[in-house]
């Protein structure tokens, strides 16, 4: 089993559009039933609420339903229960790596690490600008999502020909 968690500042843009990008990925996967999914922010600001009209929409225009998804912020605990955490941008992995427990099993990767060409390093933050910053975030999830995919299809794949169990596989 694989648990990945998705992480921006409110969680109601970036994170929640990538879990919903990574789900519908995920569901052609032979191996759906390994992985756990979830999305969280950095900052409190929006706690309980749905993900912004915008991303909504825009992600439907990708096949991709977010709307039922409801913001968190990033718990202590996440650091032991995720194997991964998947973070937007550098201010937001800086955030998650001050809190991080001296020893959390999680480890802290960059969603853009993620994409075939790699650029740009972050997923921008949609939210203060107009519907074109949020395409632009979703053709960029939409891209990301295929190659975290492989990748963790790759690891389990490789657990399973080991006989590993859960957290041998380190990101």
């Amino acid at each position: 089993m694989i648990n990945i968690l998705f992480v921006c500042m409110g969680n109601i843009c970036r994170s929640p559009s990538a879990e919903g990008f990574f789900a519908r990925a995920l569901q052609q996967s032979p191996f759906k039933e390994q992985v756990s999914i979830d999305s969280a922010g950095t900052h409190s600001y929006h706690v309980g609420h749905a993900p912004d009209e915008r991303a909504v929409d825009t992600a439907a225009q990708f096949g991709v339903d977010i709307s039922r998804l409801r913001a968190r912020k990033v718990a202590p605990a996440d650091f032991y229960d995720y194997d991964l955490i998947v973070v937007m941008d550098r201010d937001n992995l800086a955030a998650l790596q001050a809190i991080a427990p001296a020893d959390a099993t999680a480890s802290l990767k960059m969603m853009m690490e993620y994409h075939p060409q790699g650029q740009p390093e972050e997923v921008p933050d949609p939210y203060y600008g107009g519907l074109d910053g949020f395409r632009y975030m979703c053709d960029l999830l939409d891209s990301s999502t295929s190659g975290l995919l492989k990748e963790v299809e790759g690891r389990l794949g490789r657990q399973g020909e080991q006989g590993q169990t859960d957290h041998q596989a380190r990101f």
